[in-house]
This record gives structure tokens, sequence and C-alpha cells, in this order.
């Protein structure tokens, strides 16, 4: 993998770049939508690719894992030739679940021993073992697996929980580095700045990860319940002590307002849930604002859901008869709104990217920022 900046920003420490993958090439800032089960909830990889746009999906280790399992994965030749997805993807490394999962494991040094979320029954992942899972599944960026903190942690955990994930991510990189690649095309290891909200922890662990001088970094354990603040006071630093070379990556993150805000700190790729399980429940981001599909004053609204993003879905169906898919619990409806939800998304950075190459991002980024915050 290759990464190279086109562009930046004069009034902010905003990028733009291209990454060169085995799969294709993702133009940045990217956000990825998620498929954490190899498939993006309610949306065809057609619909991904030619309406919405996406240039790279995310998968997850744990729930690819677990189901449909790495047997099936190995024989299809990974999960590109699975779910028929010709384009990049990147695979968490079940980091993040180890975190949700909180009740149902128990961490040692070795690695995390937890209890599926499906039938109860008991798995081990050691960095090791969490490596080659990545390598069966064969995603183009994989994740070094890590201890993701909660919100509020006291400062010992915090630090205690980092330095885990360092050694961890040690182990990780030699195993990486003694095995290849299984489906034929390389693969590139990211690792994740840890440090809760602790400025000295995340300095510490920035310092670290970008000593390993891999192909891109991973920011992690931001996003889970702390003031948006913070993030951005923990961002904006780490994004100063990670190579400008590299592609950076916010894991889990986030709002239309989050994502402007921490492009405008350095951040190149993004991630989230959002769009697609607010879209399930009713909740449309547009140009001008959120929408909550559900509330009467859209039942007699004949224009388009939005007519500025372009794309078939948000223009060719009416914000009435969305409401009247939603509030009926017709499942073309929540299919139309993740669709929209999505092609927002990836609408709104590739126009922050057109912003940065033309110099115009702030002033057009504090504009947004209004928008996409107000309730219509």
């Amino acid at each position: 993998m290759k990464f190279s900046l086109v562009g930046r920003d004069g009034g902010s420490k905003a990028r733009a770049g291209v990454l060169h993958t085995a799969h294709g090439e993702i133009p940045t800032p990217i956000f990825m939508p998620v498929g954490t089960a190899g498939s993006v909830k309610a949306v065809h990889q057609r619909e991904l690719e030619h309406d919405i746009n996406a240039r790279i999906i995310l998968g997850n280790t744990y729930h690819l894992y677990l189901r449909p399992g790495l047997g099936i994965l190995r024989q299809a030749g990974g999960l590109h030739r699975f779910n028929g997805w010709p384009h990049p993807i990147l695979t968490d490394s079940g980091g993040y679940q180890v975190y949700s999962l909180a009740e149902n494991r128990k961490i040692t040094e070795e690695g995390v021993t937890f209890k599926s979320h499906i039938d109860g029954s008991s798995h081990f992942f050691s960095p090791e073992g969490v490596m080659d899972i990545q390598r069966a599944i064969g995603a183009d960026i994989i994740m070094a697996f890590d201890e993701c903190t909660p919100y509020p942690c006291e400062y010992h955990y915090a630090k205690k929980s980092m330095e885990l994930t360092h050694r961890w991510l040690t182990r990780c990189v030699s195993r990486v580095n003694e095995t290849t690649a299984l489906h034929g095309y390389e693969q590139s290891l990211f690792p994740i700045v840890q440090g809760s909200v602790y400025k000295d922890l995340r300095e510490e662990s920035a310092r670290f990860v970008a000593d390993q001088g891999l192909d891109g970094n991973a920011i992690g354990g931001l996003s889970v319940g702390e003031p948006h603040d913070m993030m951005y006071e923990m961002t904006d630093r780490v994004c100063d002590l990670l190579p400008a070379e590299k592609p950076r990556y916010l894991m889990g993150v986030g709002t239309p307002e989050n994502i402007l805000e921490c492009i405008a700190l350095g951040i190149d790729m993004f991630d989230c849930v959002m769009p697609t399980r607010n879209a399930r429940n009713g909740m449309l981001f547009t140009a001008e604002g959120i929408i909550n599909i559900r509330n009467e004053k859209w039942k007699n609204d004949l224009r388009p859901v939005d007519e500025a993003l372009g794309g078939y879905v948000s223009t060719a169906y009416s914000r009435a008869y969305l409401r009247h898919l939603v509030i009926n619990k017709e499942i073309l409806g929540a299919q139309i709104a993740s669709i929209h939800n999505l092609t927002f998304y990836l609408w709104l950075v590739r126009e922050a990217r057109k912003h940065i190459l033309t110099g115009t991002f702030t002033g057009w980024k504090n504009e947004m920022v209004k928008k996409v915050t107000q309730r219509l």
C-alpha cells in the first residue's frame, strides 16, 4: 500500500490524499461504511459501489470469525470473493468487541478469553491469532489487536492498558512479518494509538506507534462517551505526532460534525455505524440538517429526501413516501434511508476533499457544521 498527499488546506491541518491498495485507489478524506459481518446492513453491494460511491468498506474480525467462520472464508479465497465486493476492505481487529463484552471476557498478557454473544461458547484471541484470522479474511488493511478502554477511565488503568496494547502490537508486527498473505495480494497492518483522554499517555502511545514505521496509523479509544472537545483535543495532539506521510484513521467516528472537525485536525479515514443504524430508526442526515422522518411534519412533504446530494435514492423518493414506508415498518424504508445516509456521508467527505484542494475548506467547514447539526 502507498499513500500520496495531493493537497493541503491553508487554514487548517486538513489534507487530501490517495491510498493505493491492491483492490483500487481510495481518495481521502474517506468514510468507510461498516459491513460488520461482511454486509452493510440493508444495502446491496451494487448500491454501495454505484449509488453511494463507497471506495472501501469495513468488516469485523470478531463477527466474521464467529460467523461464517474462517473455513469458508479461506475456501472462498477471502472476504472479497465471499461477499462479491471488488474494492478495498479494512478489518477491525476485534479489540472494540473485547471492550463491549466487558462482562463476558478475561484479559491477560497472552490475550483475551471471551464468550460468544451468539451461543455462549468460549474463545481465545491472542495478537498472533488475530493476525492469522485477518490473514484468512484477506482485508487490504488489517488492524493490530488492542484493548479499548472505557470512558471514564482512571489514569492507572489507562496507562496499564496502553502498555499492554503496545506489547500486543509488537507481537502483531512480528506475526505479520513471519507470515505471508493467503490470497495473492499484500495486506497492510495499522497500529492503534490508545491512552484514553490523558494527554501524556496519548503522546507516549503516538510516539510508540509512529516508531513502528507501518503503512498507516489509527487512533482508537475515542468516541466512547467522552465530550467532543476532549476527543478533538486528543486527536489534534496525536495527529501532530503521527507521521504526515502516512494515512491517519480515527476509529468509530462519528457524526457529520465530528468528521468535519477531525478532517480539519488532519484525519484521513473514518468509520461509524451511525448512518445505517440511525437510518433504520428514521433519522436522516441531509446537507441542510437532520430529519426525523417519523415526524408528522413530513407526512405530506413531496420534496425529494435531499436534492443537493444528487444520486438516485436521495432524489427519486419523496419525504412523504419514505415516512410512509418507515411508519409502516416496510423493509424498503430501512433500505432507502440507509442508502441515503451513506450517500450523504460519502458526499460530505468528497465535498471536503474538493474544498481542501481549492483552499476553501475552513470557511466551508464552518458553514457546514452549522447546517449538519441543526434539526429540521
